[in-house]
């Protein structure tokens, strides 16, 4: 396992950057994913349980982008998930010349799925196209169901929204249905999951979604 630093992208427009890092991923039949959420919703957890879950149906490596650190990438490399830790040098969010940068370190051009766990936290991210096929934000039971309201564009940029850690709901008061609602109104499009990634409650359905949008790339 390697760790990176990674300062400002030297990409002048990062739309464009994104696009045609997308296309490349794209012709190499990639799925890239892009994780979002706040710091301790669960982004490793789920991971973990993916590659666990997925091994014989889709071989996965890991971008792990944290300010400092390199924890998250070593537990993925204990369970044999090919993984980097990319140092963000103090910024909250990974651009697309940031994502490149890590992807060339990574080499993971003979995998199925690449997955980049982005800086914790709901604002930065949302802001920043990094090249993926999919923007999946996490939130955790213990968030509470008002977060739509108060980071509209998290949930309006994300393609899907995994509500994770539901085996701890009877502690707290999240009412799933209206979160949904709340996120619906903002993006009627968004694909919705409830999950625990320690239980295996809801993951079948998501790794369903993974599996049909790494297909439709082949």
């Amino acid at each position: 396992m390697r760790t990176i630093e990674l300062k400002k992208s030297i990409t002048g427009s990062n739309e464009e950057a994104a696009e045609a890092l997308r296309e490349e991923m794209s012709q190499k039949s990639i799925l890239f994913v892009n994780l979002m959420s706040a710091a301790g919703a669960g982004k490793t957890t789920l991971l973990l349980r993916l590659a666990e879950d997925l091994k014989g149906k889709a071989d996965i490596s890991v971008i792990e982008a944290d300010i400092a650190s390199d924890i998250d990438a070593l537990r993925m490399e204990e369970i044999g998930v090919k993984s980097i830790q990319a140092h963000t040098d103090g910024m909250c969010h990974m651009d697309a010349g940031m994502t490149r940068r890590a992807l060339a370190e990574l080499k993971g051009d003979d995998k199925d799925m690449i997955f980049l766990e982005n800086v914790g936290n709901l604002i930065c991210p949302a802001e920043f196209d990094t090249g993926a096929h999919l923007n999946i934000m996490l939130l955790d039971v213990s968030e509470g169901d008002d977060k739509p309201l108060k980071y509209p564009l998290m949930f309006a940029e994300s393609d899907a929204l995994v509500i994770t850690k539901t085996d701890a709901l009877s502690y707290f008061s999240f009412d799933v249905k209206e979160c949904s609602e709340r996120a619906a109104v903002l993006n009627p499009g968004i694909n919705i999951f409830a999950v625990s990634a320690k239980t295996g409650e809801g993951m079948g359905k998501l790794e369903d979604y993974l599996l049909k949008k790494r297909r439709s790339l082949l």
